[in-house]
């Protein structure tokens, strides 16, 4: 078994930023890629960034490359979401979840364990 717990989410104004956090217990954390998803108001989860379980290959949706950076640190169990220049659009609940294998995927469903999510909210 695994706990992930997030933190890090918040009230930001558009152009801002927040980090993200994914704490890890349970598990040989540096054996498994990571994921975080979000879920905005009346839509359905959907990718946002994955990470192998090195570190050393990530991922992007279109929608946040090249203002979103997923990072991991192995010896604190944690994964990280740095996000700047936020956009309403952005405003969501975000999780994070592990995958049981050295490589990310984008599809939810091919992960394991998920976070109970951490809310952020983009004003205009």
């Amino acid at each position: 078994q695994v706990q992930l717990v997030e933190s890090g989410g918040g009230l930001v104004q558009a152009g801002g930023s927040l980090r993200l956090s994914c704490a890890a217990s349970g598990r040989t954390f540096s054996n498994y890629a990571m994921g975080w998803f979000r879920q905005g108001p009346g839509k359905e989860r959907e990718f946002v960034a994955a990470i192998n379980n090195s570190g050393g290959s990530t991922y992007y949706a279109d929608s946040v490359k090249g203002r979103f950076t997923i990072s991991r640190d192995n010896a604190k169990n944690t994964v990280y979401l740095q996000m700047n220049n936020l956009k309403p659009e952005d405003t969501a609940v975000y999780y994070c979840a592990i995958r049981w294998g050295v490589y990310y995927h984008i599809d939810a469903d091919k992960y394991n364990s998920w976070g109970q999510g951490t809310q952020v909210t983009v004003s205009s």
